[in-house]
């Protein structure tokens, strides 16, 4: 069994890996949005070729694709980093 100082700073790694994690999701996007906005004919070209897509539809899925990993970011990273600085801020009061 953990005493309180081993879960505190168990829980206190945690954060900081979750908080690393979203983070460099969010970097991901950025340089999503870069490669989006300076390649993305270029990319539309090469994906043109192996799929039927329109352009419209080729973007739809870069928006989409974006959305998906935003949300995710969300979800997995910074709600739990959240609730276990919420959980260490209560440990800490007690």
């Amino acid at each position: 069994m953990m005493n309180r100082d081993e879960q505190i700073m168990l829980l206190e790694s945690m954060a900081g890996i979750f908080i690393r994690c979203f983070f460099l999701t969010i970097a991901l996007l950025f340089l999503w949005v870069v490669f989006f906005f300076l390649l993305g004919d270029w990319a539309y070209y090469l994906h043109s070729r192996w799929f039927e897509l329109s352009s419209q539809a080729y973007d739809l899925l870069f928006y989409y694709g974006m959305a998906l990993i935003k949300t995710c970011a969300f979800i997995f990273f910074l709600f739990p980093y959240i609730a276990i600085k919420l959980v260490l801020r209560k440990i800490i009061k007690s």
